[in-house]
């Protein structure tokens, strides 16, 4: 898990946040998605944050994804 990343099972029913804030990950992972830039978010929605905690967040989503098998299912017709 990326270092700046905390899970906290009574913060946000244990969803990951960035370390030391109770912003959840998903949050800001939306916010990049939507293609806002990084000094933007910390400006108007997290000035808490900092850019190295945003590519954190991406990175734990990129983490996330190597980790997770996916099983395609291959019905017969």
């Amino acid at each position: 898990m990326a270092p700046r990343i905390a899970v906290n099972p009574n913060i946000h029913f244990g969803k990951p946040c960035v370390g030391g804030t109770r912003v959840p990950v998903q949050n800001v992972l939306e916010l990049v998605r939507e293609g806002i830039p990084f000094d933007k978010i910390i400006a108007d929605y997290y000035p808490e944050l900092q850019r190295e905690d945003i590519r954190a967040c991406v990175q734990y989503a990129i983490e996330v994804v190597e980790a997770k098998e996916i099983h395609i299912a291959t019905g017969a017709v």
